[in-house]
């Protein structure tokens, strides 16, 4: 069963995946939505590798670098070992400036022996779309679109060029580099330089990580879990996109295929709380200068998500030549979201601008410019709230008064009204506390459902949604409220199959989900462990642990039956969930506050 086994690692400029057998099979050139390189996790036979062929006696393992985004893979055999440590360099050079060029190394270490290896270099440019041709030069490899000759890559190597292209059998005697790189390099590239750059950027993910709040329990998942949520922040922007990829089905053979390769603002605001949480604000710094550069003027309205460059046109492509992973179409690029109206947006992103207000002093003229973003929002809240969304699933064809869309409307105006007492606006906190009233007493008028006794998906039918489970968590109803705890047991019982969670059980624009949304499985564990079902939250947790793949990482979506992974990957929401998670059970390690790394 293919489970997803793939490491990443990245820059927070682009990144790659790369199998456990070392072979890297997606990567986008020159950021993380760009056209790939390498496809092959979207058609085994166009899509294009980069990978190590070795005798069938040889075993490979994989790992990361402990509290680092490198990645180790080892081959070994009787005749001898070698591992291959991939990153892309990170570092910084000046105060807040990164080093952060869109290439990535693979440094080959020789263990012991001579162990023997070929090298495939299969790039395919354009989504596989277009043809290349090598061209070999003195220093480097120039791989080009016959189609585009601009369109450019560069493989530098110690090893012969030759014997690379023509996939010739290399004897390791000692220490090789590849580094392949969008640009051409102006410094000599050699042995030392790649080692060089493999120590900076492991100083980097060691002094990042060692940032970060520790924990007696589950300390390695949640490290991991952050190093990815990092990993998924775009320098440049600051924006933070959902996944690294583009068309993992959520359930093969079906066409629920999405490209995940940008900034939802609920995505996002969630993982920019998560990461403020456990010690690290400079990224959430990042990501409000985001918010402030998608918002520049007063007529400019919130959508649910941009483009990783702040770009709100996201136009949705069907690529029909590629075959899909595990022969799943369509593959698209692009995503048509990005015009829906999802009225929860709001809660998420004035959540943050909250967090934002009571950590991080800033200048006079910073805080005004992000009052007018909050009044612009509460402004746009004011009408929303009365009206039918698509909600937090992104139904494309269905409107409704969902409840939980409801909740997070009035997330925001609670959030906005603690901004304007910390600012001493009282008319607004007068004003916003009569309308955030109106639309709890709306809610808990309309939905909730006295002959069920529960909280249901929408104001006109009796369904269950797994989003109701966090309406305690954004303090709109107290884990003691008895509406609250039956509508956890009444979720559970609908909803809760096979140790995971359904989203929700009806039909939507493509029919029944057949498959767990990761993040829900998370979300139920927390409302048990606050409903005081803790010994059933913990039973649960551990027991999802188990689910992910073998570097502790998670995708979208998990099958009810086989537990094989599916959806996008790595997926953002699903590790912002399991840290959030995690940090009930988890003890922390206290350090000397005042004292810096």
């Amino acid at each position: 069963m293919n489970n997803l086994d793939y490491g990443v690692v990245g820059n927070c400029r682009t990144a790659a995946l790369i199998s456990k057998e070392g072979s890297i099979d997606w990567l986008c050139f020159p950021l993380f939505d760009s056209p790939s390189v390498f496809s092959k996790l979207l058609d085994k036979d166009k899509g294009g590798s980069f990978s190590f062929i070795v005798p069938d006696n040889y075993c490979i393992s994989q790992k990361y670098f402990r509290g680092t985004n490198i990645l180790c893979t080892t081959f070994t055999s009787d005749e001898g070992k070698f591992e291959v440590l991939d990153f892309m360099p990170r570092y910084k050079t000046h105060k807040d400036e990164y080093y952060i060029p869109s290439e990535i190394y693979r440094y080959i270490r020789l263990i012991e022996g001579k162990p023997r290896l070929r090298i495939n270099y299969n790039p395919v440019m354009n989504y596989a779309r277009d043809t290349v041709i090598h061209k070999k030069f003195t220093d480097f490899i120039r791989t080009f679109s016959q189609a585009n000759g601009n369109d450019n890559i560069y493989l530098y190597s110690s090893l012969n060029f030759d014997s690379i292209l023509d996939q010739e059998e290399i004897i390791l005697e000692k220490d090789e580099y590849l580094l392949l790189s969008y640009s051409q390099k102006l410094s000599n590239i050699d042995i030392d330089r790649a080692y060089l750059e493999y120590q900076r950027t492991k100083v980097y993910w060691l002094n990042w990580n060692n940032r970060s709040r520790k924990f007696l329990r589950y300390r390695d998942v949640v490290c991991r879990s952050l190093l990815i949520l990092k990993l998924m922040s775009f320098e440049p922007s600051g924006a933070i996109i959902a996944a690294l990829t583009t068309s993992i089905p959520e359930t093969i053979g079906e066409v629920r295929n999405w490209d995940y390769r940008f900034c939802w603002i609920r995505d996002a605001s969630m993982s920019i709380n998560t990461l403020i949480e456990l010690g690290h604000q400079s990224t959430a710094k990042k990501f409000m200068s985001f918010v402030k550069n998608i918002l520049k003027s007063k007529s400019d309205s919130l959508q649910i998500m941009y483009g990783i460059d702040g770009s709100r046109t996201l136009t949705e492509e069907i690529l029909p030549h590629l075959a899909g992973y595990e022969n799943s179409q369509p593959v698209r690029i692009g995503n048509a979201a990005y015009y829906q109206k999802q009225n929860d947006t709001f809660g998420y992103l004035m959540d943050v601008i909250h967090s934002y207000y009571f950590r991080f002093p800033g200048t006079l003229g910073e805080l005004e410019e992000m009052w007018e973003i909050v009044r612009s929002i509460v402004k746009t809240v004011y009408t929303a709230w009365q009206t039918p969304d698509q909600s937090i699933w992104e139904f494309r064809n269905i409107e409704k008064h969902f409840v939980f869309s409801k909740v997070m409307c009035w997330v925001a105006l609670d959030r906005a009204i603690q901004i304007a007492k910390i600012l001493n606006q009282t008319d607004y906190v007068v004003a916003w506390e009569k309308e955030a009233t109106l639309i709890k007493d709306d809610v808990l008028r309309n939905g909730w459902n006295s002959k069920i006794q529960s909280f249901t998906q929408t104001y006109d039918n009796p369904h269950m949604d797994s989003s109701l489970l966090l309406m305690e968590q954004y303090g709109f109803i107290d884990a003691t409220d008895e509406r609250f705890v039956k509508t956890v047991k009444r979720v559970k019982e609908e909803l809760y199959h096979n140790g995971l969670m359904y989203r929700y059980k009806i039909d939507d624009d493509f029919g029944l989900p057949s498959s767990s949304f990761t993040i829900c499985t998370f979300w139920l564990i927390r409302a048990l462990f606050m409903i005081e079902e803790k010994d059933e939250a913990q039973r649960i947790f551990n027991q999802m642990l188990a689910y992910s793949n073998h570097l502790g990482l998670f995708s979208e979506d998990l099958d009810f039956d086989s537990k094989q992974m599916l959806g996008n990957f790595p997926q953002a929401y699903s590790h912002l969930a399991l840290i959030n998670t995690a940090l009930l059970f988890a003890e922390e390690k206290k350090s000397i506050n005042f004292i810096k790394p």
